[in-house]
């Protein structure tokens, strides 16, 4: 997933830099979204394998 939110952050820096702005923040939305649901998807496994270990 974290590879999805690199893929749609170089799209949109390209678009940005090209000038097209509506793909540029469509994509630029898109990776902040997966990023984020990355990050909380880590959080939890983390949380999940600490609270495994201790046991």
């Amino acid at each position: 997933m974290l590879y999805w939110a690199l893929v749609f952050l170089i799209v949109a820096l390209v678009a940005a830099v090209l000038g097209f702005g509506g793909i540029a923040s469509a994509a630029g939305g898109i990776a902040q979204i997966l990023f984020f649901i990355f990050l909380v998807l880590f959080v939890v496994g983390a949380l999940v394998g600490l609270a495994g270990r201790s046991r």
